[in-house]
């Protein structure tokens, strides 16, 4: 038997913690299903089918890896695509209790479902979308926190992002 996770998000943009916690999930997951999700109260960046495109370029033809999309309750998805496993990541404290009452929420809706959750590597502690959207809008280099191709389609959204590391400051006198 299989062992099948969903990894649920929005991924607006998927960043380098989300391929960490794909990566490791692959050591315990036979295969995962990427699902982004459809969030009507969230204004996103990409569309949904921008966002399947981009995370489908990154993990390429890997038969464990499947990208798919879904909108309404998860356990809905999950029970559409035979799985009783959601995976999540966790950076922070704050990540832990909102994970948590959603975790207790999706068990309350479907007893077969489990929540597994990885700590996402100290890396990527701080890196989310929303962070990288922000900066990335005001010129801020977010190279290194979402894989290559992903940062060539924030420079298509924002013009101003610098590609460098680092902003340069002014030597004063």
């Amino acid at each position: 038997m299989s062992k099948l996770a969903v990894y649920p998000g929005s991924f607006d943009p998927i960043t380098n913690g989300h391929v960490d916690i794909i990566n490791r999930g692959l050591r315990i997951f036979d295969k995962i299903i990427i699902a982004v999700g459809y969030n009507p109260t969230k204004s996103a960046l990409f569309t949904v089918e921008e966002r399947i495109e981009m995370i489908k370029g990154l993990v390429g033809d890997n038969p464990r890896l499947v990208v798919g999309s879904y909108s309404g309750l998860l356990v809905d998805y999950l029970e559409t695509v035979d799985a009783t496993v959601i995976l999540r990541g966790l950076r922070a404290m704050s990540d832990f209790e909102y994970e948590f009452q959603l975790a207790l929420i999706n068990r309350r809706l479907d007893r077969q479902v489990e929540t597994v959750f990885l700590m996402t590597g100290s890396k990527w502690f701080y890196c989310n979308s929303r962070i990288i959207k922000e900066a990335a809008s005001f010129g801020g280099s977010v190279r290194g926190l979402v894989p290559d191709d992903i940062l060539h389609k924030l420079k298509e959204k924002y013009p101003l992002l610098r590609e460098g590391n680092a902003r340069k400051r002014k030597e004063r006198c």
